[in-house]
Order: structure tokens, then C-alpha cells, then sequence
């Protein structure tokens, strides 16, 4: 039988949920994969691993099962066991495949299929997580709008301001966790083609010299952003674990928008404060921004 793909309810933050099981799956290591028809757990995506995976537990006639893991699993249209990370043969969302939350135990739970399971998160580390990524989104408009002036023509995308999009155009790698993301920027040739220059010119200093000045106006954009309590909400096209959500934020220069599958916050008055921390490689061919939402 060909399970349907696991339908979600954490891009509205919902936190806990009843659902009968559909499958129980050996994983390769050892442990243990649930599948439910919906679940609110956020899995570890396995094409853009940004996100760490939710917690939490599955609840069973009063016996909690712990949910030391949540993953993104997919199964061909001839049926079998789910596929994980780089097992999977398929770009995500494929059509003919079904995608699924795996919700991974350590031991096996026995004959949970056809039965109702309550699933709760860990609410406590769903908020850290969402407060990172939330924090990433808005990290990326405010490096945007401070490095425009770098740029010596148009590199063909901007951003939903309309400042060239250097947040896209150079990531290496994101990634989050509770206290923080850290997102990490390749300054090579290919930027360099693109028309973004860290040198110094007539009208600015190069990039390592302006680094605190740099900082210092983002920062100063986080904190305008978190004083305005901005309202956040995800766009969701659909129930699937594979819809193309859109993280939209409402900030006094006009709403923004970010292709996003990651989980968020409401609004920005949950944040007490927002900052980062600018650091550039000594060969000058890597920015890191490590940025810390302190939560309200």
C-alpha cells in the first residue's frame, strides 16, 4: 500500500494533534519510524537541513513514547519502506512519490497501526527554533538593504524591498538552533560577476574596514523591526508536508516575503531583542552572521 503524503500543522504553530497511525517502519539504524496521516511535528528537511527537527512525544492508551527525532521520509510509487536524506532518488515534492513525517523512536512500539496517537511537541524548543528562524528571515533584509550600496549593477534578483538580494545570491549554508542561526556567505568570483564588490571604492571603504559600521546599522534595522511588533503568519497553499509555504511579515516599510518550510513566530513582540554578529575570513571570501533573538 502507498501511504499519502503526511499532511501538517505546524505552519500555523500548532503544537499538539490526534491522528491515527498509518505505518511503523525499522529504520536502518536501529530505531523506529511512525507515521501518521497528520501530525504538527516539523521534520528535519533532507534538502535544506536548516531547521533542526521537533521533539516531543506520541501518547498511546495513556503511554508516552518519546520522539527522539523527526525526519522526512519518501516512498516510491511501488510502495516500501520510506526513504531518508541523501537515500532519496527524487527532487522533494515529486508527484508520483509520497512524502512523509517520520516521527523516530528509539525502540520498536509494536502494533500502533490503525490506532489514534496524541502528538505533542516539545513546545519550549519549537519556540527557540521559530524565534531563530524568524530571526534569519529578518537578519537577511536588514544585511540586504546595508550591503546595496556594494553592488555595481544588477544582479537580477532583489528582494521583496527591492535591494539586490545578497542574502540569496551568496549563501553557503544556514543553519539554527535555540540560541541562534548562523548563516554563512561565500564572497567569490561568482558574486564578484554578479557586480557585489568588497573592495574599497570612491564612495566606500572595503568590506573589512566597514564591518562594524555594517553591523551596527543592521542592528539597527532588527531593533526598529522588533520595536514595531511586526505581525508574522505563513502562507500555506495546502495541508502537504511538500506545499510551497511563504513566510510573509508586516514591517513598516511593507510586507515581506520568504519561500520558507520552517516554523515561525506570531509576531515580532516576542522578541525582547534581535542582534547580530558580523564576522568576515581573514582571506576576505567568507561572511558569517550569527544571529541571537533574546525572546520577550
Amino acid at each position: 500500500m502507498t501511504l499519502p503524503t503526511t499532511h501538517v500543522s505546524f505552519p500555523a504553530g500548532a503544537v499538539t494533534g490526534e491522528s491515527p497511525v498509518l505505518a511503523v517502519h525499522p529504520l536502518a539504524d536501529g530505531r523506529w519510524a511512525v507515521v501518521t496521516a497528520v501530525t504538527p511535528f516539523h521534520p528535519l528537511d533532507h534538502t535544506w537541513p536548516d531547521q533542526p527537527a521537533d521533539l516531543g512525544t506520541l501518547t498511546v492508551d495513556g503511554t508516552e513514547l518519546a520522539v527522539v527525532d523527526c525526519l522526512t521520509g519518501a516512498v516510491g510509487p511501488d510502495g516500501g519502506a520510506p526513504l531518508v536524506g541523501a537515500d532519496i532518488p527524487v527532487r522533494r515534492g515529486d508527484e508520483e512519490w509520497s512524502w512523509l513525517v517520520l516521527h523516530v523512536l528509539t525502540t520498536d512500539p509494536g502494533d500502533l497501526v490503525g490506532r489514534t496517537v496524541v502528538l505533542t511537541v516539545d513546545a519550549g524548543r519549537r519556540a527557540a527554533l521559530s524565534a531563530s528562524h524568524s530571526g534569519c528571515h529578518l537578519l537577511a533584509l536588514a544585511l540586504n538593504a546595508a550591503l546595496a550600496p556594494r553592488w555595481r549593477k544588477d544582479p537580477g534578483r532583489s528582494d521583496a524591498f527591492g535591494n539586490p538580494d545578497f542574502d540569496s545570491l551568496a549563501m553557503a549554508g544556514s543553519v539554527m538552533d535555540t540560541e541562534a542561526s548562523t548563516d554563512t556567505y561565500r564572497l567569490g568570483k561568482s558574486l564578484k560577476k554578479k557586480g557585489f564588490t568588497a573592495d574599497a571604492t570612491e564612495d566606500l571603504p572595503a568590506l573589512a574596514d566597514a564591518l562594524p559600521a555594517l553591523t551596527e546599522a543592521v542592528n539597527a534595522q532588527l531593533a526598529a523591526w522588533v520595536a514595531a511588533d511586526a505581525p508574522v503568519r505563513i502562507e500555506v497553499p495546502g495541508p502537504e508536508l511538500t506545499a510551497r509555504r511563504q513566510w510573509h511579515c508586516e514591517l513598516p516599510e511593507g510586507g515581506a516575503q520568504i519561500f520558507c518550510g520552517g516554523t515561525h513566530l506570531h509576531h515580532l513582540g516576542e522578541l525582547a531583542e534581535l542582534r547580530t554578529e558580523l564576522r568576515l575570513s581573514e582571506d576576505g571570501t567568507e561572511l558569517v552572521a550569527v544571529t541571537r533573538p533574546k525572546r520577550a
